[in-house]
């Protein structure tokens, strides 16, 4: 079972590509998206291609998981806001709730962040992936997933989460 959190930068509005690579790869999918990429994402068709509800808010006290339990979380794409906030601990949205348990949780953590180069270039940035990095995260450096590379980009994830099968 494979969380995929996904977070507000260009590349999500092509991840329903990803989603198809990882269940041809044999994961199962459940996805969580930060409330402005729930605003980019076909939500509808995310769940027919998953079988699950793609989550954006917390549930009500007492009611169901609707996910089962995780094996392994991937973020992607997940912003220069993503990274900073995680790192700290914050867990104003659901998809950085997700991202701090899966910590606790010691789960195998997989993160390709989608930064501008001045955003990257910010002095909080380099030591928060620092913080995660030491936390376990394994953060993948350089622009991946860079739009030039097309749907080659998505075979780069896939052969990171490979590891961790």
């Amino acid at each position: 079972m494979l969380y995929l959190v996904v977070c507000a930068a260009g590349p999500a509005e092509d991840i329903d590509e990803l989603v198809d690579l990882l269940i041809a790869d044999g994961w199962r999918v459940c996805m969580i998206v930060s409330p402005t990429a729930a605003l980019w994402l076909d939500r509808a068709a995310l769940e027919g291609k998953t079988g699950y509800l793609v989550r954006v808010e917390w549930r009500m006290p007492g009611d169901p998981e609707p996910h089962p339990p995780a094996d392994v979380v991937l973020a992607v794409p997940v912003t220069f806001n993503t990274v900073t906030k995680w790192a700290l601990g914050i867990n104003d949205t659901l998809a950085l709730g997700i991202l701090n348990e899966s910590l606790g949780a010691d789960l195998p953590i997989f993160a390709f962040p989608h930064v501008k180069a001045e955003l990257a270039a910010h002095p909080a940035y380099a030591g928060r992936v620092a913080v995660l990095r030491a936390a376990g995260v394994v953060v993948v450096d350089g622009n991946v997933l860079n739009p030039v590379l097309g749907p080659d980009r998505w075979g780069l994830v896939i052969e990171a989460l490979r590891s961790a099968r």
